[in-house]
């Protein structure tokens, strides 16, 4: 009953074409032209070829107006960009202009049949124009003295959108809608144009993908699911009708514009309905029965932006990397008109099984009413494939709710806004400094239970400067002294043994291998070289703490944080994105360094919480006086970092004293919270994974030696006089 190649009694001109296409355009023309002396003006030069007919008809006064066939410049519409997970799955959206391109056969006949019936009923018989329509607009227009009646084809109303899409500038847009005889006949020309270049379907199939149906929903598949919840091959007739009453005036039937505008637009679907009734596609019950539904408006949201993805730190992440590499553009704007417009299909690194894994751990140990947040972030060892991004509270907009408006997972530049400060995790770049100086495992000295620089000139930055406070002593959390060892130093975390080690091996070449393994400061600040460094005086995010400890895990193969692996544009065309390493450890020396942290879950701070089953390794981290807590660890096949601290000011609300996951904690420490959740996301994750051993250490280059093997002061110019740049230590940390 809905056919869309038969046409119906033509109710408003009480007659249809008849004879030949020629015929039917002389008799055309020939009406266009009454039109106008009936008006008192002359229509000069005016050629309407009828595209797809016989022949031609032309009524020449003048050479003034030539009406010739202008190729239209096409531009890819703007379309949303999906994201999908690494199985494949949709976990995000972007766009500015929300549309679905979908096949005209994806579109349910009753649509197309109501779409022409009110807008072009007889498209399927003339050419470019609507002789009849035109004739009658243009009538009524020469009367008013202006453009008061449209009169406009299908394949017009689609050249106009085409041109106001392309618009970029206000006066372009302003030129693309403004009520000109010029503009009319450059659409005409154009529409010539595209009836030769495409069938009569595929020109319905653009403009339904193309036409704006109000509440921000451009195209009828976008439509269909804002107005109905359904996909536009599953509208029925009184949805249909109500689409097809909207593309006229979207804006004032605009549901979400109140109660007038849905009145109206229920008023244009009963004329629709009337009208595609009078044409004889469907029947006076048909139409009854429809008109008596209510407007059924669902508002269906939109699906886009990182607040609606199941993932949205990760989603975060995503769309700045994105708007950040050149890869996708020279400029900013450039990125951002191809992510929001482009119409890109984004194959993401997020695995939701190990997603699912993190965001359980956290939840099971960290309320999302707690003060205190917790954050996690997974990778890929040999990759920097990020898995996982998660958090204890809810990202979004509504500080009522508790939800985070930052990315806190993440730096500055990835939407976060400056992280904590990273404690004790940092000792392990101090390990690793002094591995490669030639140091073995069981190398050591005696240290004290307090720390304090002889002179200002103890330490070294990289710019040469002296660092050092004599009038500041570090201590121990523990209060612990002894001979230690790099292996027993380390698993039992001792500041001042850490601070020694530092002095020696030098604080530049221990920031070095930081910068290395790509640490960073989160707020992009340049990192602060104090002697303190060692203990994570730094504010970092989990992401780039992960990162750093998933470089020791592939031997020391060091590769920048990804979440992009490849990248399908409108047309079809695949480009894939590879990984970006290098070697930025020795194998031998990362394989040490996990070799010795692995005791950290055996013999040192974790060993209350134990290990996975298999090899695994990692550090702890605690805040001067707990203000933020920290575990990074790492299997051959997965690495993370989880961070813990009160987004309030994690200097003015500390972890001592608190409840958190409805437990009491006099204090907090990197054992206490996030090493029970790495190691809780790191059993659920791995399930099922075939466990990676760890390469074994090169015990005839690490073996130990059991003596100094560095001196007292390594640094050659010890004579520069006591004071000279002198910097004062700002906060510190303990040990474990």
């Amino acid at each position: 009953m809905f056919s869309l190649g038969e046409q119906g009694p033509d109710h408003e001109l009480g007659e249809r074409y008849e004879g030949t296409p020629a015929r039917r355009a002389l008799t055309g023309v020939a009406r266009l032209a009454a039109a106008a002396v009936a008006a008192g003006v002359l229509v000069a030069g005016l050629a309407l070829p009828v595209v797809g007919g016989g022949g031609a008809a032309v009524v020449q006064a003048s050479d003034e107006l030539n009406l010739k066939p202008a190729d239209l410049m096409e531009p890819p519409l703007a379309e949303k960009t999906t994201v999908l997970d690494a199985k494949g799955k949709p976990i995000a959206q972007f766009w500015d202009v929300y549309r679905e391109v979908v096949s005209l056969d994806a579109v349910a006949e009753v649509m197309k049949t109501a779409i022409v019936s009110i807008e072009d009923y007889r498209f399927y018989q003339h050419g470019a124009i609507d002789l009849e329509g035109t004739a009658r607009a243009l009538a009524r227009n020469l009367q008013s003295g202006g453009v008061s009646q449209g009169g406009s084809s299908i394949t017009q109303q689609y050249v106009k959108q085409v041109l106001l899409n392309a618009a970029v500038t206000d006066k372009e847009k302003k030129k693309a809608l403004e009520a000109s005889y010029a503009r009319k006949l450059n659409e005409l020309r154009f529409a010539m144009a595209v009836e030769q270049k495409y069938t009569k379907d595929e020109i319905l199939e653009k403009y339904l993908n193309i036409a704006y149906f109000g509440a921000g929903a451009n195209g009828v598949e976008a439509a269909a699911k804002r107005f109905f919840g359904v996909h536009a091959s599953h509208l029925n007739l009184w949805q249909a009708a109500t689409l097809a009453g909207a593309v006229q005036l979207p804006t004032a039937t605009d549901p979400e514009g109140g109660k007038k505008n849905r009145q109206r637009l229920l008023e244009r679907r009963n004329t629709v309905l009337d009208r595609m009734a009078q044409l004889g596609k469907i029947t006076p019950a048909q139409a009854a029965e429809a008109k008596s539904k209510k407007l059924g408006y669902k508002g269906t949201p939109l699906p886009g932006n990182c607040t609606a993805s199941p993932y949205p730190y990760f989603c975060v992440y995503l769309r700045e990397e994105f708007l950040r590499n050149p890869a996708f553009g020279k400029t900013e704007e450039d990125r951002a008109r191809l992510l929001y417009r482009g119409g890109l299909t984004i194959k993401s690194t997020l695995d939701p099984r190990m997603q699912a894994a993190a965001e359980k751990a956290i939840e099971k140990h960290v309320y999302a009413t707690d003060g205190p947040v917790a954050s996690e972030a997974l990778l890929q060892p040999g990759t920097g494939a990020i898995k996982a991004m998660a958090a204890s509270r809810p990202y979004g907009t509504s500080a009522r709710k508790g939800e985070m408006s930052y990315n806190i997972v993440a730096d500055t530049a990835h939407g976060g806004i400056g992280g904590l400060q990273a404690g004790s995790t940092f000792k392990t770049f101090t390990l690793i400094t002094a591995l490669k100086q030639g140091m073995k495992i069981n190398d050591g000295f005696t240290v004290g239970s307090g720390f304090r620089a002889s002179g200002y000139g103890d330490f070294k930055n990289c710019a040469g400067g002296r660092i050092g406070d004599p009038t500041h002593t570090i201590t121990n959390d523990e209060g612990g002294g002894g001979f230690k060892t790099l292996q027993t130093g380390t698993w039992n975390s001792v500041n001042t043994f850490f601070l020694e080690l530092e002095r020696r091996v030098g604080l530049c070449p221990t920031v070095q291998t930081a910068k290395s393994l790509g640490i960073k400061r989160a707020d992009g600040a340049p990192l602060k070289e104090f002697e303190t460094f060692t203990l994570g005086i730094n504010e970092m995010d989990p992401v780039t703490v992960a990162n750093a400890y998933a470089a020791i895990a592939a031997h020391g193969k060091y590769c920048a944080p990804m979440v992009i692996t490849q990248v399908t544009d409108q047309a079809g065309k695949v480009t894939d994105h590879s990984p970006r390493c290098r070697q930025a450890l020795e194998p031998a020396i990362a394989d040490a360094t996990a070799h010795i942290l692995s005791g950290v879950l055996t013999k040192g701070t974790m060993r209350a919480v134990g290990g996975i089953g298999r090899d695994a390794a990692g550090k702890t981290g605690t805040n001067d006086d707990q203000a933020s807590a920290w575990f990074a660890g790492f299997t051959p096949d997965l690495a993370a970092a989880v961070s813990l601290g009160d987004p309030r000011g994690a200097i003015a609300h500390k972890l001592n004293g608190v409840t958190i996951g409805g437990r009491y904690f006099g204090a907090v420490f990197g054992a206490t919270i996030p090493g029970p959740i790495w190691k809780d996301t790191f059993l659920a994750a791995l399930k099922g994974v075939d466990p990676t051993p760890f390469a074994p250490l090169d015990t005839a280059r690490f073996g130990g030696c059991g003596a100094e093997c560095l001196p007292d002061r390594p640094t050659p110019d010890d004579d520069t006089p006591p004071g000279d740049a002198v910097v004062v230590t700002p906060g510190v940390t303990e040990s474990r």
